[in-house]
């Protein structure tokens, strides 16, 4: 993998909005990732020459974030939130729903490479859960029965 000029250039005007390097990073990141679809071990060992930090750092940046995703993933993520509001009114039943409905476990992408499966721990809207969200799109108050029709949407 290589970056191609536009894609430098972008990161390196990235690098000007912060006090280092490393904290240019996390964008570094987001721009192959935006290119790829995830960060590969070629692309993290290339942010560490572009950005002049070690490969140790970047992949510890790479995988704190949950919005970094170090393996292929489905052209849609799925996130249900699995945070304690969400428990209580009943997660696991669309967690159990999604994983039957898509055939696939959590942390799995479908054969079709259509969709990825992720808990989220806390979407931030406790008072419409349970929550699921498709790339950006929120769905609330979600009843396993809702699934199947939202899934089709896609």
């Amino acid at each position: 993998m290589k970056f191609n000029k536009e894609e430098l250039d972008i990161i390196r005007l990235e690098c000007t909005h912060y006090e280092n390097d490393r904290a240019a990073s996390i964008e570094a990141l987001k721009i192959i990732q935006k290119r790829q679809g995830w960060v590969s071990d070629d692309a993290i060992k290339l942010v560490s020459q572009v950005l002049h930090i070690s490969e140790s750092d970047v992949e510890g940046i790479a995988t704190f974030y949950n919005q970094i995703f170090r393996q292929p993933v489905g052209k849609y993520i799925v996130r249900y939130c699995d945070s304690n509001v969400c428990y209580i009114n009943g997660c696991e039943q669309i967690q159990q729903t999604l994983e039957s409905s898509l055939g696939i476990k959590i942390g799995n992408t479908t054969q079709d490479n259509k969709f990825t499966l992720l808990p989220t721990c806390c979407m931030g809207l406790c008072d419409k859960s349970p929550v699921l969200m498709i790339d950006k799109k929120i769905y609330s108050c979600i009843v396993p029965s809702d699934i199947m029709q939202i899934l089709r949407s896609y």
